[in-house]
């Protein structure tokens, strides 16, 4: 009985993943899990105190604690810093204190975990921002391009491989 209700067990806990994944195709288009709530000490900013303080970009600070990737995807402000989250402590002795500063992450969760730890360390950190909450209020966002690799680079490469090429 007890090998029994133990594989009975095993088949439905290997079973679950696959018939959510169906359950999640078969219906319509699936939605993002709802957004955890802001628990930090940070205020969570709104699109229109973001507004004014991208209207003074010498006295603000943008730190985007997200991964490249993720502000190459989604887009950022236009006076950002980029330290991912985990890397913030060491960058501490780099960043500004006589800026205001405002931390971005997606929907603020990170933002607000970081501007936490930069307040406590005794910077001027006015708030948190999501990058997609600030969207979704209407405000536009800065869409970052990696850039492609510059043409003069690639014909130097050429002629230099071409110059050392043997006469015969």
């Amino acid at each position: 009985m007890k090998n029994t209700t133990t594989a009975a067990l095993l088949a439905l806990i290997l079973a679950a993943p696959l018939a959510f994944a169906a359950d999640a195709d078969a219906g319509k288009k699936t939605e993002a899990p709802a957004a955890r709530p802001y628990t930090y000490k940070t205020p969570k900013l709104n699109r229109a105190e973001i507004d004014a303080l991208l209207a003074k970009p010498e006295q603000v600070l943008f730190i985007d604690v997200r991964r490249p990737d993720e502000i190459s995807k989604i887009g950022t402000f236009p006076v950002y810093l980029n330290v991912q989250i985990d890397e913030l402590d060491k960058a501490l002795p780099f960043i500004p204190k006589e800026r205001s500063i405002v931390t971005v992450s997606n929907h603020a969760g990170r933002a607000g975990k970081s501007a936490d730890l930069l307040a406590e360390k005794g910077f001027k950190v006015v708030g948190a921002i999501g990058s997609q909450n600030y969207e979704e209020e209407g405000g536009k966002i800065t869409k970052i391009v990696p850039p492609a690799p510059k043409p003069e680079e690639h014909a130097k490469e050429q002629e230099h491989s071409k110059g050392h090429k043997h006469k015969g």
